[in-house]
């Protein structure tokens, strides 16, 4: 957990999943299928947003329990990133090096859990 001073913006896994949140939605910018759009950016915004909030919180229970749920959101988005590529949304060249930084993120988010078990 982060002392007083510290605050979610300098952890490097909020930097890396906000980051990628913003190139997805540049990514998808002239994609016409709204639907899939608006859930694979809405789960890509979860992300951070869920580490965000779980750093804001006051106990290393709840900072945990929202990790958990950016680790779930990662998962989503790189189910969705496949079917991207698959639907050719998404060049699959980029779409694969997307899928990989979600690969990243998820385990980053892993190791920061077992580190709040310490």
């Amino acid at each position: 957990m982060e002392s007083a001073d510290e605050s979610f913006e300098r952890l490097e896994v909020w930097r890396g999943s906000h980051a990628l949140s913003i190139q997805i939605y540049r990514h998808l910018a002239d994609c016409r299928d709204w639907g899939f759009k608006d859930q694979i950016t809405r789960s890509a915004n979860s992300i951070s947003d869920n580490i965000a909030e779980g750093a804001e919180r006051t106990g290393k229970a709840e900072f945990k329990q929202f990790l958990g749920y950016a680790k779930g959101s990662a998962g989503e988005t790189r189910s969705q990133m496949l079917r991207a590529i698959a639907l050719s949304y998404v060049a699959s060249d980029t779409g694969l090096v997307l899928v990989a930084e979600l690969r990243e993120i998820s385990r980053m988010i892993h190791g920061l859990i077992k580190s709040l078990d310490r």
